[in-house]
């Protein structure tokens, strides 16, 4: 069976792009707009990975990982952040609410798709 991974990002491109490399991939992607669409589209889904933007409005990335880090069932869900912000400072807070990697935008599919089989296979 295929794992599912989830894709929050504000930007439909960056969704577009994310979903399409992943499913070539043989992976189901289940996408979100932002923190709250992310947070209702999990309820009962297994999802082995996580990617999230950092800058979405109603709920943004670090809020989103925290809300997942808080919560038994999510909890050790990888997270992994896509972000136009690099700087060392955003990735310690990153990492400090429990991000397990960091991928500055714009990136590569293939640098996606290297970073999934190294996470979940």
């Amino acid at each position: 069976m295929a794992k599912t991974i989830m894709v929050v990002d504000d930007a439909l491109s960056v969704r577009g792009l994310m979903s399409m490399s992943l499913e070539n991939a043989g992976y189901q992607v289940i996408e979100a707009c932002d923190g709250k669409d992310a947070l209702n589209k999990l309820s009962g889904q297994d999802v082995h990975l996580i990617f999230v933007d950092i800058y979405m409005p109603n709920m943004d990335g670090m809020e989103l990982i925290k809300n997942l880090k808080a919560n038994p069932r999510y909890r050790l869900i990888p997270v992994v952040v896509l972000s136009k912000e690099g700087s060392p400072e955003r990735k310690q807070e990153g990492q400090a609410v429990g991000a397990k990697a960091w991928i500055v935008k714009p990136f590569k599919p293939k640098t996606i798709l290297d970073v999934v089989k190294k996470i979940i296979g």
